[in-house]
């Protein structure tokens, strides 16, 4: 008995060592890649947060696998393999608003560098946006995905908020329409600090959470974003940020603040920000990828 336990406790050992040996390997490895393993380690965080319970629990687990490369049979042809983002669907039935226009892809989505969007408005010159792709991959693929559909051609900006913001991407111009799918908040900042010291602090050179220029989805409830977005003509620092940054306006500033000093009237539930002049955006695209300084995915060793 007491040999057939000494041995038992020798095979322990063995496969112990082994496992260090595995465990040292992996992490040689993971030494070599760390720049792209710090990117996919990003895309499976936002995943997770745009999933159920659990789905994140398998998820979870095969992370862990992979970390400890149970998957790195070929560390360049895993990569379009994997999930960047997910989709909920919503009802049409429930939603009479909402338009089904299918789902954007979950592989194959960019998580490096920017992408333009152009805003062709009744108002003036064209707005362009640098869609930031590496902060906010699955925002920015639902407004490429919609503008492939002509989903925002020949809609309105319903809206011209009383904290400086147009809100536009409503094809319905209710505040209730958009696409028959969410998609998860990737890029919203973090609440102010509400301790007392921070209270005290020097509030001039605090920068906004919201500059003016900046993009943002917006969702209701909140991290459930559509079609809506919001372009902020001034700078806004709410004590609960709830917007997915998605971009900044990288051209044609002064036809949003042109279309910010638009006189407003009351709209349906009394609330004095629907603009007396109709915005009109007349088409929205969404061009190619711009190359990031940094290496691609694949390119890394």
């Amino acid at each position: 008995m007491r040999a057939c336990h000494k041995v038992y406790e020798e095979g322990q050992r063995s496969v112990a060592s082994s496992r260090d040996r595995q465990r040292k390997l992996a992490r040689a490895k993971l030494d070599r890649q760390m720049a792209r393993r710090a990117t996919k380690e990003r895309r499976r965080r936002r995943l997770l947060a745009g999933v159920g319970s659990g789905v994140a629990v398998l998820v979870i687990v095969a992370g862990v696998a992979w970390i400890g490369g149970a998957f790195d049979s070929d560390e360049s042809t895993d990569a379009a393999a994997q999930d960047v983002c997910a989709w909920t669907p919503q009802s049409t039935s429930t939603n009479t608003n909402l338009k089904d226009v299918g789902t954007p892809p979950t592989k194959d989505i960019p998580t490096l560098g920017t992408q333009p969007m152009t805003i062709t408005t009744d108002q003036g010159g064209p707005i362009t946006v640098s869609l930031d792709r590496e902060k906010a991959p699955c925002g920015v693929e639902n407004l490429r995905f919609l503008a492939e559909k002509k989903f925002f051609d020949n809609t309105t900006c319903h809206e011209i908020t009383t904290f400086g913001a147009i809100r536009c991407g409503d094809p319905t111009g209710t505040g209730m329409g958009g696409p028959a799918y969410t998609v998860y908040s990737e890029n919203t900042p973090a609440a102010p600090d509400p301790s007392p010291s921070a209270s005290t602090a020097p509030k001039a050179a605090d920068t906004p959470l919201y500059p003016a220029g900046t993009v943002a989805l917006i969702g209701n409830p909140p991290g459930s974003n559509g079609s809506q977005f919001y372009i902020f003509s001034k700078d806004y620092s709410p004590p609960t940020p709830e917007y997915s940054i998605v971009g900044a306006v990288s051209g044609g500033m002064e036809t949003v603040t042109k279309i910010s000093k638009i006189a407003t009237v009351e709209d349906s539930v009394g609330s004095k920000i629907k603009p007396k002049t109709p915005i009109t955006i007349k088409s929205l695209t969404v061009g190619e990828t711009a190359a990031s300084a940094a290496p691609s995915a694949s390119a890394q060793s």
